[in-house]
């Protein structure tokens, strides 16, 4: 069986929306770190995701993350956050 996540657009990172998935008893957490080139513009270029995985059924405040990582806010980072979490399912 094929494992599988989800993660969301760049857009969404790009809201300062935190992101929470799972796949099993493999859980992630992102979190964006957001920096205006404008006002109104975000610079993709300085802004990050940070993403952190636990295994087990406890919410994220109840469990001990076990690798933490940053990726750049592109697609080719989010691309590297998806291959990082499903490489440590």
């Amino acid at each position: 069986m094929e494992k599988e996540i989800f993660l969301p657009t760049l857009h969404w990172f790009a809201m300062t929306n935190t992101f929470s998935g799972s796949c099993g008893d493999f859980r992630f957490m992102a979190k964006p770190n957001v920096i205006m080139a404008t006002p109104k513009e975000v610079d993709f270029t300085q802004s990050t995701i940070a993403c952190e995985y636990w295994h087990g059924k406890l919410c994220y405040e109840l469990s001990e993350m076990e690798d933490k990582k940053e990726f750049p806010m592109t697609e080719e980072g989010r691309q590297e956050m998806m291959d990082w979490l499903l490489a440590n399912i």
